[in-house]
């Protein structure tokens, strides 16, 4: 008995690794022990819920840096006179754009270092998984959140997203651990 219940927690553990070589195909909507996290839900938990995560195009990009620098994030959502979406700005837009061509950040607006297309989106209803597949498949840190009429309403980072998956994971393993162990898969180790 001792030994198919070692054997059985070894099997959970391993299951419960990633598996980076195939985290690029889509992954399900649902994990085999219940629902997976809503993007929403990732978000609420984010650096990025609590903070002006806008900034206008008109800004000079060294007006992002100080955001950057004083909330420690490493992107921002652009927006047009409206109000609107029209990109985002990162470090590596910094990086690439400004520093390695020599230019000022000071004197440079926005608008002219900016990612916006294609901009890669996804919907707050969306599994936290399907989040991980578009930032991967892009190769992308940064995913802008929109509302059912396509308002940019948060961001995540991939850094919230592996955090929500590895809480997911430990979930399972702590279900499946209690399973074998004969506490019963439904009430977890609390």
């Amino acid at each position: 008995m001792l030994r198919s219940t070692s054997t059985l927690l070894r099997t959970a553990a391993r299951a419960a690794r990633p598996n980076f070589a195939v985290a690029a195909r889509p992954l399900s909507s649902s994990s085999a022990l219940g629902d997976s996290v809503p993007a929403q839900g990732a978000w609420e938990k984010s650096c990025y819920f609590k903070i002006d995560f806008t900034i206008p195009e008109t800004d000079s990009v060294y007006d992002a840096v100080q955001r950057f620098s004083a909330y420690d994030i490493g992107c921002l959502v652009v927006t047009n006179s409206d109000g609107k979406m029209s990109g985002i700005i990162s470090e590596r837009d910094y990086i690439n754009k400004i520093a390695l061509l020599g230019r000022t950040s000071k004197d440079t607006p926005i608008s002219e270092v900016m990612t916006s297309s294609p901009l890669m989106t996804a919907n707050m209803s969306a599994t936290v998984e399907e989040c991980m597949h578009k930032m991967l498949s892009k190769d992308i840190r940064h995913l802008p959140l929109l509302d059912p009429e396509g308002n940019c309403v948060g961001m995540l980072s991939v850094k919230d997203i592996v955090k929500e998956l590895v809480a997911e994971k430990d979930k399972t393993i702590n279900v499946l651990s209690d399973f074998a162990l004969g506490k019963g898969g439904h009430f977890g180790s609390d």
